[in-house]
C-alpha cells in the first residue's frame, strides 16, 4: 500500500465525521459555482442586463470565497483535534512528523478535490432550475438558457483547488508544532474545574440588557445612529455569555441539590460545563454567523416588503396623471387622448375620472391643504370600490391615509385637527371626525367637506389637476408595457404602479437572489460547526458512558442524557441567534414604522424548522454511535 493509498483509506475510515464538512464544503463550491454561471452567461454580456446585477454576483462570489477560506480552515483545524491521539501512536510507530504532515497535507486535497468537482457537478445538475428561478426573480427580459459553462468550471476548479492547497500547506504547519506527549494524551488532558466570573456574568447581563433595551426603544433614525454601538454591545454580550454567563449557570445548577440530584441530571450537568466552556468560541461564532444569516435574510425580505406595500399606496389606481402647472387645457385634453390611446393600443379596458384639486392656506400651521368636495371624493371612491362619505354642512372630515409611512413627527390628521377651514363669508369649519382611506393615497391628509360649502371656500391658493384610470380586469403584462409607453412618451406626468412595481421588483430581485444565497451559505455552516464539535468530542463521550453502563445505566437512561446534552449544545447558540434576529428585525421595523411581524416570524420560523430538522438528523447518528460502543 503507498503512502496516498494510507491517506485516502484514512479519508474513507473517517467518512462518518469527514461527511459534515464534505458535503458543507461541496454546497459552498456549489454556490460559488452557481455564481459563475450567472457571471458569464451569454445574456449577460450580451444583453441589457443592469450591471450592478453583474457586480452585485462578483461581490457575493467573493464574500462566499473568503467566507469559504475560514469555514474550512476552521472545520479542518476542529476535526485535527479530536485525532491527536492517532497521529501519536502513528509516530510512536516510527512516522515521522513530515509524514504526518504529509499524511493530512494529502487527505484534505482529496477531500478538497472531490467537494470540488461533487459541487460542480452538483451545480450541472440543477443549473437549467436555477437559471429558471433566477430568470423569475431577477425579472430580465432575457432568456437564462443553459449554456455550458466551461469558463465558471475552470474558474471554479482553480479557485477552491488552490484554497484547499493553501489551507493544506496551513494545517500541515500547525500541526507540525505539537509535540508528541501532547498528541498521545490528546483529549485526556485535565482541563480543571471551569471558572466562571460572577462579575464578567452580570456584565453579560447587562450589555445583553442594554443592547436589546436600546434596539426595541429608538425609532426613526435612531435607529441607524444606534446601530454600530448596539451590535458591538451585544457581540461582547453574546461572547461573555457563553465563555462566562452560562458555565455560571450550570455551577449554580449544580449547586442546587433539588436539581442536580433528580434522576439523571447529575450524569447530565457533571460535564456541561466542561464542554460548554471548551464550545464557547464556536457557540459564538455559531450565534453571530446565524444572526447575520436571519437578520440579512429577513432585512432583504422585509424591505421587499415595505417596497411593494409602499409601491401599492403611492396609488390604488392603475395610472394617475398630473399635468404640470403650466398645461394648458389643450395640452391636458391631448395626454388624456394619448393615455387613453395606449390603452386601446394594448387592449386594456379602463375606466377614469378627473378631478381639479384645489389646495387653500392654513395660517395657523403655515401650509397649504387640499380641500376636496364631497362628491369628487365619491367619484374616486367608487372608482376604487371605497365607501362614499356624506358629510353634514357644518362638518369637515379628515382624511388620514391608511397605512401611510410616517418616519417622524405627527400625523397629519393631529396637524389638520387642529386647523379650522375659513369660508369665504368668514365663517369657520371645525373638523370633526377623522376617516382611513386610499383615495387620493398620494396626498397624506386633506379634508372633505359638503359640495354647498365646498362653494363658498373661495378662491385656493393653489390649483392642480389629477385624472385616474382604473383597470377593470387585471392585466398585468398589458398594464406594465402600457406604463413602459407612458414614461416614455409622458415622462412624469403619468404614473402607472403595476409599471413601478415591476421596475421595483427588477431593480431589487437581484440585491434579494445574492442575499438568500450569502445567507444560507452562512447558516449551513453555522450548522456544521456545530456538527464538528458534536462529534469532535464522540470518542471522549462513548469512553465515559461505556463506564457508567458498567454500573447499571439502562439504554433508556443514556439516550435521555444524550439527547437532553445535544439538545443543550445544539440549541444554545441557534436559540440566541433566534433573539438577536428578532431583535434586529423589531428594529428594522420602528425605523421604517412599519410593521415587519408576518416577515420575521416567516423567516426565523423557517430557519428554526430547518435547524430542528438538521438536529433529529445529527441526534439520530450520534445517538446510534454511542449506543453501539456502549452496549
Amino acid at each position: 500500500m503507498t503512502f496516498r493509498q494510507f491517506a485516502f483509506n484514512n479519508v474513507m475510515r473517517n467518512k462518518r465525521l469527514y461527511l459534515a464538512y464534505f458535503l458543507s464544503s461541496m454546497f459552498t463550491v456549489m454556490v460559488f459555482f452557481t455564481f459563475a454561471i450567472f457571471a458569464f452567461h451569454p445574456a449577460f454580456s450580451e444583453g441589457s442586463v443592469h450591471n450592478y446585477a453583474l457586480v452585485g454576483m462578483a461581490a457575493a462570489g467573493g464574500i462566499i470565497y473568503v467566507f469559504s477560506f475560514f469555514f474550512v480552515l476552521y472545520s479542518m483545524s476542529s476535526f485535527l483535534q479530536s485525532r491527536k491521539k492517532e497521529f501519536g501512536l502513528l509516530m510512536m510507530m516510527g512516522a515521522s512528523n513530515r509524514q504526518i504532515r504529509l499524511m493530512v497535507f494529502l487527505e484534505n486535497i482529496f477531500i478538497g478535490i472531490a467537494a470540488t468537482v461533487g459541487g460542480i457537478l452538483i451545480g450541472l445538475l440543477f443549473a437549467k432550475a436555477i437559471l429558471l428561478t433566477a430568470e423569475n426573480v431577477l425579472i430580465i427580459n432575457e432568456s437564462l438558457y443553459f449554456y455550458f459553462p466551461t469558463l465558471a468550471i475552470v474558474i471554479t476548479l482553480i479557485s477552491f483547488i488552490f484554497l484547499f492547497f493553501c489551507i493544506s500547506l496551513f494545517l500541515s504547519f500547525i500541526l507540525r508544532t505539537s509535540k508528541l506527549i501532547e498528541l498521545i494524551k490528546g483529549e485526556q488532558q485535565s482541563k480543571g474545574e471551569p471558572k466562571a466570573s460572577i462579575i464578567l456574568s452580570v456584565i453579560a447581563t447587562v450589555l445583553l440588557l442594554i443592547g436589546y433595551g436600546t434596539a426595541l426603544y429608538v425609532r426613526g433614525a435612531g435607529v441607524v445612529y444606534a446601530m454600530i454601538p448596539v451590535i458591538i454591545v451585544v457581540i461582547l454580550g453574546t461572547y461573555l455569555l457563553f465563555t462566562q454567563l452560562s458555565v455560571y449557570f450550570v455551577r449554580l445548577l449544580k449547586n442546587n441539590t433539588l436539581v442536580f440530584w433528580h434522576k439523571t441530571n447529575m450524569l447530565l450537568f457533571s460535564d456541561l460545563s466542561f464542554r460548554l466552556k471548551d464550545n464557547a468560541r464556536t457557540f459564538f461564532m455559531v450565534a453571530v454567523i446565524s444572526t447575520v444569516a436571519f437578520s440579512a435574510i429577513g432585512t432583504l425580505y422585509g424591505f421587499q416588503s415595505y417596497l411593494f406595500k409602499g409601491g401599492s399606496e403611492i396609488s390604488p389606481y392603475s395610472i394617475t396623471y398630473n399635468p404640470w402647472a403650466d398645461s394648458s387645457k389643450e395640452e391636458i385634453a391631448a395626454d388624456v387622448d394619448r393615455i387613453n390611446g395606449i390603452l386601446q393600443e394594448e387592449n386594456v379596458a379602463a375606466n377614469y375620472e378627473a378631478m381639479d384639486m384645489n389646495y387653500y392656506d392654513m395660517p395657523e400651521q403655515d401650509m397649504r391643504v387640499l380641500i376636496a368636495s364631497a362628491s369628487d371624493y365619491n367619484r374616486f371612491a367608487a372608482l376604487i370600490g371605497e365607501e362614499s362619505v356624506h358629510p353634514e354642512k357644518d362638518e369637515a372630515i379628515i382624511v388620514e391615509q391608511s397605512g401611510a409611512v410616517i418616519m417622524q413627527g405627527p400625523k397629519a390628521s393631529e396637524v389638520l385637527m387642529q386647523s379650522n377651514i375659513t369660508l369665504e363669508n368668514g365663517d369657520e369649519l371645525q373638523p370633526g371626525r377623522i376617516i382611513e382611506t386610499e383615495v387620493l393615497s398620494a396626498i397624506n391628509g386633506y379634508y372633505i367637506v359638503a359640495d354647498e360649502v365646498y362653494d363658498q371656500l373661495g378662491s385656493p391658493s393653489y390649483n392642480d389637476m389629477s385624472v385616474v384610470w382604473k383597470v377593470e380586469e387585471w392585466q398585468t403584462e398589458q398594464i406594465i408595457e402600457v406604463g413602459r409607453k407612458l414614461s416614455e412618451e409622458l415622462e412624469y406626468k403619468a404614473f402607472s404602479v403595476e409599471y413601478t412595481l415591476y421596475e421595483i421588483s427588477k431593480a431589487y430581485g437581484p440585491i434579494l437572489f445574492i442575499g438568500l444565497f450569502i445567507g444560507i451559505v452562512f447558516f449551513v455552516s453555522a450548522g456544521s460547526f456545530l456538527y464538528f464539535r458534536l462529534f469532535t468530542d464522540l470518542e471522549g463521550e462513548k469512553q465515559k458512558f461505556r463506564s457508567i453502563a458498567k454500573i447499571g445505566l439502562k439504554q433508556s437512561e443514556l439516550k435521555k442524557i444524550v439527547n437532553r446534552q445535544i439538545a443543550i449544545l445544539f440549541f444554545s447558540p441557534i436559540i440566541v441567534a433566534l433573539l438577536h434576529g428578532a431583535v434586529a428585525l423589531t428594529a428594522l421595523s420602528r425605523l421604517f414604522d412599519y410593521n415587519l411581524m408576518v416577515e420575521s416570524s416567516l423567516v426565523l420560523g423557517s430557519f428554526a424548522l430547518i435547524q430542528i430538522i438538521y438536529f433529529s438528523i445529527v441526534r439520530f447518528f450520534y445517538v446510534k454511535q454511542v449506543e453501539r460502543m456502549v452496549y
